[in-house]
């Protein structure tokens, strides 16, 4: 592997090619080539192939990849190779979509724990996983070796959950509040942002506005 810093927008798209090349493998396609990912993923040949060159010479000239071992080794890189331990704080109707969709994910990412503040859902079971009360989370967090936590707590909450999650020892955090988390620089945070998801997507209804060139409209 290289030794340069690997750029957030590779890390992001490896997922992508995980995704589509267990497609593949599913439908036993021994072999792909980096146009024909392209092809089917919108994306550019060039940037597939340089995007994997950071990590390894994976291809052959005139064949492409071998299916199987690609998959093996992105599942390498992106640590998918050992058991990784989530815990996910905030059982409403986002966290037990969530934890019903962990129970068909055939991954060794696994949510192990789910914890709320609310007395009436503390002990009742989401996919065989009883619900802890908040105060459990930092005991619980250390005990079972649980690397991410996902925050699916309303806003005013969400920074006090972060706390407790880093003062666990925790590595990453997946936001679903809609506010910013502050944390060390060695904890990794990605916000999930429904809300500014949708209001983007508004914009290209009618095909995205037309821009101006107009100095006279701008502010000063």
């Amino acid at each position: 592997m290289k030794t340069e810093k690997i750029s957030d927008a590779v890390v992001r798209r490896l997922p992508v090619y995980l995704r589509f090349l267990n497609e593949l493998s599913r439908r036993e396609v021994p072999t792909v080539s980096s146009q024909e990912l392209g092809q089917k993923l919108d994306l550019n040949p060039a940037q597939i192939r340089k995007d994997l060159a950071y990590f390894g010479d994976f291809g052959r000239k005139g064949i492409g990849y071998d299916v199987p071992y690609l998959i093996e080794k992105i599942r390498q890189i992106l640590n998918l190779d050992q058991q990784i331990n989530v815990a996910l704080i905030g059982a409403g109707n986002l966290g037990q979509a969530l934890s019903n969709y962990n129970a068909y994910v055939k991954d060794n990412m696994k949510i192990v724990a789910v914890f709320d503040s609310s007395p009436a859902k503390i002990g009742t079971m989401i996919n065989n996983i009883e619900i802890q009360p908040i105060e459990e989370l930092i005991e619980t967090v250390k005990k079972k070796n649980i690397r991410i936590g996902i925050i699916t707590v309303p806003d005013v909450e969400a920074q006090r959950v972060a706390d407790q999650l880093i003062e666990a020892g925790i590595g990453a955090i997946l936001n679903f509040a809609p506010i910013i988390i502050k944390a060390p620089a060695e904890v990794r945070v990605h916000a999930a942002d429904f809300t500014t998801d949708l209001m983007s997507l508004a914009y290209y209804l009618d095909g995205g506005k037309e821009t101006t060139n107009d100095d006279s409209k701008m502010a000063d």
